[in-house]
C-alpha cells in the first residue's frame, strides 16, 4: 500500500429495502489532502461517509485506515481509530459551556481545568479562538462550529470529515475555516469534504471522488474544471441556465410595518421593527447568519406567530391576526427550513404531506371529507413537476432523501400559486441540479406575477435569484438594496450587522 494513502475504500456496497445506496465504491484518500466527495442529492454521500464512521455497517467490500483494516462498529470504535467527523447540524447542549460540551464527547475528558486550557491552546493554535467558558446559546453559528472543530482537533484525527461545514458561515468565517483546513493538511492530516459549493470545491480541493445513483462515476481534479463541468459530472449531462428574463416589478403585495416580538425561548430571537414590502415579480433577498432570527421572521409572516405590535398585510388586506390557515387561502403561503419536522411530517405519505398545506387551495377536503383520489393526484402533480425521486405518494416523507423532500415541500407550495410565498433556506443541502430546479421555479412564480421572499444563508443564491437584498442580524432588518450593486464582501459585512443594521423604512 502507498505509505501515503490514509483510508481506502474498496468495493464499499450497502443496501437498504429496494434501494441500493452503494454500489461498488473504491476510492482513497492521502495523507495532508482536502478529497472532495461529490453527488446528487440521494447518490450515496451520506451512508458512505456512515459506514467510514461507524454509524452503519456496510454489507460489502473492504475499508482500511493506515494500511490497517477499518470496520468500526460504532463511532466510538471509529475515533479510537483516528476518524472524526465535523456534521452538517450541530449535536450541541445550549445550556452547557463550550468545555463541557468537548467533554460529553470525549471518553476520558481530563479535569476541568486542564481541559479548558487544552481548549484555548488548540483553538488558538488553529486560528479558532473560543472561550471555553462561554455557554453554548451565546455562541453564533460560527463559533458552535468552531466548538465542533475543536473537539475534533483534541482527537488528533488523522482523517477528518465535513460535512456541508460551510452552510451556516458568512463569507469571512468561510475563509476562515478553510484557513483552517489548509493548515490541517500542511500537517498531514486528510480531508474528506461534502459540500454542494462547487466554487469553494473548486477553490480549495485537491481531489474529486464523484458518486452518482452509489456508484462512482469519475474522479478529477475540481482546480481543473469548471462549476459546470464539475455538476455535469454529477448529474451526467449539461446543466441547464437559469432564466431570470420576463419580470417586471409591479404594485405592492406584501407589507410589513414595524414587526417586533419577544425571543419565544432563552436560545430564541427576538425581531426588533421590522419593515420591508415585496412587489408583483420581485424576489427580496432577506440573508443572515443562522440564529439572527430567520424562523422568528417565517413564522410572523405564515402566522404561526403572531405579532403584538405592527402589521401584516397583503394586497391591502390586513392579516395580522389571521391564522395560518386563513392566511394561505388569502394568498400568503410559506416554506419553513426545517423539511423533516416543520414542513412534513416524517411518517406521513406524500399524499397525506400535500393535504396538509393544500386542502384549501386545492380543494382537497369536500364538506368535511378528505377527497383522497384528489389529495393523491395533487401529489402525484408535485412528484411529476418537480422531478421528485420516490417511489409514489404512498412514500413516507421520511423515506426520501433530503434534496427529493425539498423539491417537494417546495414545489407543493409552488403550484398553489401564491400571491406571496415566502422560503426559508430552499436548497438547503440540495444538489447543484436539484437546486436548479427549485430556484427556477422560484423566478418562473415571480415572473406569473407573484412576490416571492427567499430567506437564506447562502449568498451565491440570494446573488442569482434577488433583485433587491436585506439583511437580518440580531432580529433587525437592514435597508434593502438593490442586489446588482453589492459585493460579497459588502454582504457579509452586513450579516455581521455593519452597513446600517436600522430598521428599514420602505
Amino acid at each position: 500500500m502507498n505509505e501515503q494513502v490514509v483510508f481506502q475504500a474498496e468495493g464499499i456496497g450497502k443496501s437498504y429495502p429496494g434501494v441500493r445506496a452503494n454500489d461498488d465504491v473504491s476510492f482513497a484518500v492521502t495523507r495532508g489532502e482536502i478529497h472532495a466527495l461529490l453527488g446528487e442529492n440521494g447518490a450515496g454521500k451520506s451512508t458512505l461517509v456512515k459506514m467510514i464512521y461507524g454509524l452503519v455497517r456496510p454489507d460489502q467490500g473492504h475499508m482500511t485506515l493506515l494500511g490497517e483494516t477499518h470496520q468500526p462498529s460504532d463511532p466510538r470504535a471509529a475515533r479510537a481509530a483516528g476518524v472524526a467527523m465535523v456534521f452538517q447540524h450541530f449535536s450541541l447542549f445550549d445550556a452547557l459551556s463550550v468545555a463541557e460540551n468537548i467533554a460529553l464527547g470525549m471518553e476520558n475528558p481530563p479535569a476541568r481545568r486542564e481541559l479548558s486550557a487544552r481548549i484555548a491552546q488548540v483553538s488558538n493554535e488553529y486560528g479558532l479562538p473560543l472561550n471555553p467558558a462561554r455557554r453554548i446559546a451565546t455562541l453564533s453559528a460560527g463559533e458552535r462550529q468552531r466548538v465542533e472543530i475543536i473537539r475534533c482537533l483534541l482527537q488528533n484525527p488523522r482523517l477528518l470529515i465535513m460535512d456541508e461545514p460551510t452552510s451556516v458561515l458568512t463569507p469571512q468565517e468561510a475563509e476562515l475555516l478553510f484557513t483552517t483546513l489548509r493548515k490541517l493538511a500542511d500537517q498531514g492530516t486528510a480531508i474528506l469534504y461534502i459540500s454542494h459549493k462547487l466554487e469553494e470545491i473548486r477553490t480549495h480541493c485537491d481531489r474529486a471522488t464523484i458518486l452518482r445513483a452509489g456508484r462512482v462515476v469519475d474522479s478529477c481534479d475540481p482546480r481543473a474544471l469548471s462549476a459546470r463541468e464539475l455538476a455535469a459530472m454529477m448529474v451526467g449531462g449539461e446543466m441547464r441556465d437559469i432564466d431570470r428574463s420576463g419580470r417586471i416589478a409591479g404594485e405592492v403585495l406584501l407589507h410589513a410595518e414595524n414587526i417586533s416580538i419577544s425571543a419565544a425561548t432563552a436560545e430564541g430571537t427576538a425581531l426588533k421593527n421590522i419593515t420591508f414590502s415585496v412587489r408583483s415579480g420581485e424576489i427580496l433577498g432577506i440573508g443572515g447568519v443562522a440564529g439572527n432570527g430567520q424562523e422568528e421572521l417565517l413564522s410572523v409572516l405564515s402566522g404561526e406567530t403572531r405579532s403584538p405590535a405592527g402589521s401584516v398585510t397583503l394586497e391591502g388586506r390586513d392579516l395580522s391576526q389571521a391564522r395560518p390557515e386563513a392566511r394561505r387561502m388569502a394568498g400568503l403561503l410559506a416554506a419553513p427550513e426545517d423539511r423533516l419536522g416543520h414542513a412534513a411530517v416524517p411518517d406521513f405519505s406524500l399524499t397525506d404531506n400535500a393535504l396538509l398545506t393544500a386542502s384549501g387551495r386545492k380543494s382537497l377536503v369536500r364538506n368535511g371529507l378528505i377527497d383522497r383520489a384528489a389529495a393523491r393526484g395533487y401529489a402525484e402533480q408535485v412528484i411529476r413537476d418537480f422531478d421528485v425521486r420516490t417511489p409514489g405518494p404512498g412514500t413516507a416523507a421520511r423515506a426520501l432523501s433530503g434534496g427529493n423532500l425539498q423539491k417537494f415541500v417546495i414545489g407543493r407550495e409552488v403550484l398553489q400559486a401564491p400571491r406571496v410565498l415566502v422560503v426559508n433556506q430552499p436548497t438547503w443541502g440540495v444538489d447543484a441540479g436539484a437546486a436548479a430546479a427549485v430556484r427556477q421555479s422560484l423566478l418562473d412564480l415571480a415572473r406569473a406575477g407573484a412576490g416571492v421572499i427567499v430567506i437564506s444563508q447562502d449568498l451565491d443564491e440570494l446573488m442569482e435569484l434577488s433583485d433587491r437584498f436585506c439583511a437580518l442580524n440580531e432580529g433587525r432588518l437592514s435597508d434593502p438594496r438593490p442586489t446588482e450593486s453589492l459585493t460579497l464582501d459588502e454582504i457579509g459585512l452586513m450579516l455581521g450587522g455593519a452597513h446600517g443594521m436600522a430598521e428599514a423604512q420602505i
